[in-house]
């Protein structure tokens, strides 16, 4: 009877525990969030979808805007999952890359930018938490790691380009690299 007694104690436990991470985010960074969302979705009402629209297909015309400027504002405007629907500006050719340096950027972003990815923000609080423990600012990592992340996801998506070019000319396919929206 004592093992059983523990194991039950040991399983409400790990659920009590759980309830108080939870309020913890309650009163500390679901508040941030959601005003981050508010911001970014005031920042676009104000600025008008059709000028967001204008920045995409701007951004589609070399890789520096495409694989920098439009995940970066996609992700921070817009957040995971809805950044990746930027990719509809794109010429298809761009679109497996526009994805790959999206996909990343929603994860390296989000020790600066909690808004990006709430979904999976538990990792990098996780994470923050040992680095607080250890006594060093974990801003000083968010920013270190985005900045590279910014880096290697641009090297993604262009190498992405490439991969994409070597798939389309061995299944004989070709895609179009002009942007052609229907809106």
């Amino acid at each position: 009877m004592h093992y059983i007694t523990k194991f039950a104690e040991g399983f409400m436990g790990l659920f009590q525990t759980g309830a108080q991470t939870f309020i913890s985010w309650m009163t500390s960074i679901v508040p941030v969030v959601l005003l981050l969302m508010v911001a970014m979705n005031t920042l676009i009402a104000f600025l008008g979808e059709e000028r967001v629209t204008k920045i995409a297909r701007v951004s589609a015309k070399n890789p520096f805007t495409r694989y920098l400027v439009l995940p970066f504002l996609s992700a921070f405007m817009l957040g995971n999952p809805m950044s990746f629907t930027m990719a509809r500006f794109l010429p298809e050719f761009y679109k497996p890359s526009y994805y790959a340096a999206q996909a990343q950027f929603c994860h390296t972003s989000n020790g600066v930018f909690p808004h990006i990815n709430p979904g999976e923000l538990f990792v990098w609080l996780g994470i923050a938490q040992g680095i607080t423990k250890l006594g060093l600012n974990s801003m000083e990592l968010a920013i270190r790691y985005m900045l590279v992340g910014i880096l290697m996801n641009f090297i993604g998506g262009w190498v992405t380009d490439f991969t994409t070019a070597y798939v389309c000319k061995q299944q004989g396919v070709e895609l179009s690299k002009k942007v052609n929206v229907h809106a």
